[in-house]
Protein backbone atom coordinates (compact mmCIF):
# COMPACT_ATOMS: atom_id res chain seq x y z
CA UNK A 1 0.00 0.00 0.00
CA UNK A 2 1.83 3.69 -1.04
CA UNK A 3 1.23 5.41 2.33
CA UNK A 4 3.92 7.87 3.76
CA UNK A 5 3.85 6.68 6.74
CA UNK A 6 4.63 8.27 10.45
CA UNK A 7 5.25 7.09 13.74
CA UNK A 8 2.29 8.30 15.75
CA UNK A 9 2.02 6.12 18.65
CA UNK A 10 2.34 8.67 20.92
CA UNK A 11 0.36 11.71 18.99
CA UNK A 12 -2.90 12.34 20.24
CA UNK A 13 -4.45 12.99 16.72
CA UNK A 14 -3.83 9.78 15.18
CA UNK A 15 -6.77 9.95 13.72
CA UNK A 16 -6.52 13.16 11.69
CA UNK A 17 -2.78 11.94 10.74
CA UNK A 18 -4.39 8.55 9.38
CA UNK A 19 -7.33 10.53 7.76
CA UNK A 20 -5.03 12.81 5.92
CA UNK A 21 -2.53 10.39 4.71
CA UNK A 22 -5.11 8.02 3.17
CA UNK A 23 -7.34 11.33 1.92
CA UNK A 24 -4.12 12.65 -0.41
CA UNK A 25 -3.27 8.95 -0.98
CA UNK A 26 -6.82 8.54 -2.80
CA UNK A 27 -6.92 11.65 -4.06
CA UNK A 28 -3.78 11.76 -6.17
CA UNK A 29 -4.72 8.15 -6.80
CA UNK A 30 -1.67 6.09 -5.13
CA UNK A 31 -5.19 4.00 -3.61
CA UNK A 32 -6.80 3.28 -6.76
CA UNK A 33 -11.09 2.67 -6.90
CA UNK A 34 -11.70 -0.42 -5.30
CA UNK A 35 -8.97 -0.88 -3.15
CA UNK A 36 -9.02 -2.60 0.49
CA UNK A 37 -8.17 -0.42 3.21
CA UNK A 38 -7.23 -3.08 5.72
CA UNK A 39 -7.17 -1.89 9.60
CA UNK A 40 -4.47 -4.05 10.85
CA UNK A 41 -2.20 -3.11 7.84
CA UNK A 42 -2.54 0.62 8.49
CA UNK A 43 -2.42 0.47 12.12
CA UNK A 44 0.80 -1.48 11.66
CA UNK A 45 2.17 1.48 9.14
CA UNK A 46 1.50 4.25 11.93
CA UNK A 47 2.56 2.27 14.51
CA UNK A 48 -1.11 2.53 16.34
CA UNK A 49 -3.95 0.72 17.48
CA UNK A 50 -7.32 0.22 15.28
CA UNK A 51 -9.15 2.42 17.33
CA UNK A 52 -7.93 5.73 15.38
CA UNK A 53 -7.73 3.73 11.81
CA UNK A 54 -11.70 2.86 12.37
CA UNK A 55 -11.76 6.53 13.47
CA UNK A 56 -10.27 7.62 10.17
CA UNK A 57 -11.91 5.24 7.22
CA UNK A 58 -15.46 6.66 8.91
CA UNK A 59 -14.46 10.25 8.48
CA UNK A 60 -13.50 8.97 4.71
CA UNK A 61 -17.31 7.21 4.43
CA UNK A 62 -18.61 11.03 5.45
CA UNK A 63 -16.91 12.45 2.48
CA UNK A 64 -17.74 9.20 -0.05
CA UNK A 65 -14.16 8.54 -0.27
CA UNK A 66 -14.35 5.14 0.84
CA UNK A 67 -17.72 2.16 1.08
CA UNK A 68 -18.22 -0.90 3.03
CA UNK A 69 -18.58 -3.96 0.65
CA UNK A 70 -19.56 -6.92 1.97
CA UNK A 71 -16.74 -9.33 2.64
CA UNK A 72 -13.64 -6.93 1.40
CA UNK A 73 -14.65 -4.19 4.29
CA UNK A 74 -13.88 -0.75 3.89
CA UNK A 75 -12.65 0.08 0.33
CA UNK A 76 -11.70 2.85 -1.81
CA UNK A 77 -15.20 4.34 -3.33
CA UNK A 78 -15.63 3.54 -6.97
CA UNK A 79 -17.65 6.73 -9.08
CA UNK A 80 -19.29 6.16 -12.41
CA UNK A 81 -20.31 8.20 -15.17
CA UNK A 82 -23.49 8.50 -13.63
CA UNK A 83 -22.57 9.27 -10.47
CA UNK A 84 -20.31 11.57 -11.59
CA UNK A 85 -22.89 13.32 -13.79
CA UNK A 86 -25.17 14.10 -10.91
CA UNK A 87 -22.65 15.97 -8.37
CA UNK A 88 -21.85 18.10 -11.31
CA UNK A 89 -25.30 18.61 -12.52
CA UNK A 90 -26.25 19.37 -8.45
CA UNK A 91 -22.83 21.60 -8.03
CA UNK A 92 -23.74 23.72 -11.40
CA UNK A 93 -27.17 24.40 -9.67
CA UNK A 94 -26.02 24.96 -6.25
CA UNK A 95 -22.94 27.18 -7.38
CA UNK A 96 -24.49 29.23 -9.68
CA UNK A 97 -27.01 30.18 -7.01
CA UNK A 98 -24.16 30.71 -4.37
CA UNK A 99 -22.53 33.49 -7.29
CA UNK A 100 -25.39 35.08 -7.81
CA UNK A 101 -25.98 35.75 -4.07
CA UNK A 102 -22.06 36.40 -3.69
CA UNK A 103 -22.13 39.27 -6.13
CA UNK A 104 -24.09 41.58 -4.83
CA UNK A 105 -22.03 41.37 -1.49
CA UNK A 106 -18.74 41.48 -3.73
CA UNK A 107 -15.88 43.76 -2.23
CA UNK A 108 -12.74 44.95 -3.62
CA UNK A 109 -10.63 42.34 -1.10
CA UNK A 110 -12.87 39.24 -1.93
CA UNK A 111 -11.99 39.61 -5.19
CA UNK A 112 -8.27 40.71 -4.75
CA UNK A 113 -8.19 37.38 -2.52
CA UNK A 114 -9.72 35.20 -5.92
CA UNK A 115 -7.33 36.75 -8.44
CA UNK A 116 -4.55 35.60 -5.75
CA UNK A 117 -5.52 32.18 -5.87
CA UNK A 118 -6.24 32.44 -9.47
CA UNK A 119 -2.92 33.51 -10.01
CA UNK A 120 -1.13 30.60 -8.14
CA UNK A 121 -3.65 28.12 -10.05
CA UNK A 122 -2.32 29.37 -13.28
CA UNK A 123 1.43 29.34 -12.15
CA UNK A 124 1.24 25.87 -10.03
CA UNK A 125 2.37 22.57 -11.67
CA UNK A 126 1.77 20.42 -8.81
CA UNK A 127 -1.30 18.32 -9.88
CA UNK A 128 -1.62 17.92 -6.10
CA UNK A 129 -2.12 21.41 -5.10
CA UNK A 130 -4.60 22.13 -8.36
CA UNK A 131 -7.67 20.92 -6.68
CA UNK A 132 -7.07 22.84 -3.49
CA UNK A 133 -6.47 26.25 -5.39
CA UNK A 134 -9.35 25.89 -7.69
CA UNK A 135 -11.48 25.20 -4.50
CA UNK A 136 -9.91 28.33 -2.63
CA UNK A 137 -10.63 30.68 -6.05
CA UNK A 138 -14.54 29.33 -5.90
CA UNK A 139 -14.86 29.85 -2.19
CA UNK A 140 -13.51 32.45 -2.11
CA UNK A 141 -16.35 34.29 -4.05
CA UNK A 142 -18.73 32.20 -2.52
CA UNK A 143 -17.77 32.89 1.09
CA UNK A 144 -19.86 36.04 1.38
CA UNK A 145 -22.83 34.65 -0.26
CA UNK A 146 -24.64 34.54 3.18
CA UNK A 147 -25.63 30.75 1.91
CA UNK A 148 -23.35 28.54 4.48
CA UNK A 149 -25.74 25.43 3.86
CA UNK A 150 -25.63 25.70 -0.27
CA UNK A 151 -21.77 25.92 0.58
CA UNK A 152 -21.48 23.26 3.35
CA UNK A 153 -23.38 20.87 0.28
CA UNK A 154 -20.81 22.02 -2.52
CA UNK A 155 -17.62 21.45 -0.44
CA UNK A 156 -19.01 17.66 0.50
CA UNK A 157 -19.65 17.15 -3.44
CA UNK A 158 -15.72 18.37 -4.10
CA UNK A 159 -15.09 15.73 -1.63
CA UNK A 160 -16.34 13.38 -3.78
CA UNK A 161 -15.23 13.73 -7.13
CA UNK A 162 -11.88 15.85 -6.29
CA UNK A 163 -9.06 12.91 -7.71
CA UNK A 164 -11.51 12.59 -10.99
CA UNK A 165 -11.08 16.46 -11.13
CA UNK A 166 -7.42 16.52 -10.83
CA UNK A 167 -7.30 13.51 -13.61
CA UNK A 168 -8.98 15.05 -16.10
CA UNK A 169 -7.22 18.46 -15.55
CA UNK A 170 -3.60 16.25 -15.84
CA UNK A 171 -5.05 13.91 -18.69
CA UNK A 172 -6.91 16.98 -20.71
CA UNK A 173 -7.07 20.50 -21.57
CA UNK A 174 -8.51 21.17 -18.48
CA UNK A 175 -5.93 23.55 -16.90
CA UNK A 176 -5.70 25.91 -20.01
CA UNK A 177 -8.98 26.03 -20.16
CA UNK A 178 -10.47 26.22 -16.47
CA UNK A 179 -8.30 29.30 -16.29
CA UNK A 180 -9.74 31.46 -19.06
CA UNK A 181 -13.67 30.40 -17.44
CA UNK A 182 -12.12 31.35 -13.77
CA UNK A 183 -10.93 34.69 -15.66
CA UNK A 184 -14.16 35.45 -17.25
CA UNK A 185 -16.16 34.48 -13.96
CA UNK A 186 -14.10 37.04 -12.28
CA UNK A 187 -14.35 39.58 -14.59
CA UNK A 188 -18.25 39.35 -14.20
CA UNK A 189 -17.89 39.56 -10.80
CA UNK A 190 -15.43 42.99 -11.10
CA UNK A 191 -18.47 44.56 -13.18
CA UNK A 192 -21.03 43.17 -10.49
CA UNK A 193 -22.81 41.21 -13.20
CA UNK A 194 -24.18 38.78 -11.20
CA UNK A 195 -26.88 36.75 -14.11
CA UNK A 196 -23.54 36.86 -15.97
CA UNK A 197 -20.98 35.22 -13.34
CA UNK A 198 -24.06 32.80 -12.54
CA UNK A 199 -24.45 31.79 -15.76
CA UNK A 200 -20.39 31.30 -16.52
CA UNK A 201 -20.24 29.45 -13.20
CA UNK A 202 -22.81 26.62 -14.51
CA UNK A 203 -20.72 26.74 -17.60
CA UNK A 204 -17.44 25.89 -16.26
CA UNK A 205 -18.64 23.14 -13.96
CA UNK A 206 -20.34 21.57 -16.79
CA UNK A 207 -17.91 22.00 -19.39
CA UNK A 208 -15.88 20.07 -16.61
CA UNK A 209 -18.50 17.62 -16.26
CA UNK A 210 -18.28 16.71 -20.16
CA UNK A 211 -14.23 16.85 -20.27
CA UNK A 212 -14.61 13.86 -17.26
CA UNK A 213 -17.18 12.12 -18.78
CA UNK A 214 -14.83 11.57 -21.84
CA UNK A 215 -12.02 10.62 -20.06
CA UNK A 216 -14.22 7.95 -18.16
CA UNK A 217 -15.08 6.62 -20.95
CA UNK A 218 -11.95 5.99 -22.64
CA UNK A 219 -11.19 4.37 -19.12
CA UNK A 220 -13.90 1.41 -20.01
CA UNK A 221 -13.34 -1.97 -21.45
Amino acid sequence: MKLQAVDISKTESAATIIFRALRKAIIKGELTDGTPLRQDEIAKAFHTSRFPVREAITRLEQQGLVTTQRYKGAVVATLSMQDAAEIFELRAKLEADLMRAAVARMTDDVISQAAAHLDAFSACGDPMQWGTLNRQFHGTLYSVSGMPYHIEVVETAMDRIDRYIRAQLVLSDGMSRSEGEHRAILKACQDSDADLAARLTAQHILAAKTSLEDQLRTQMP
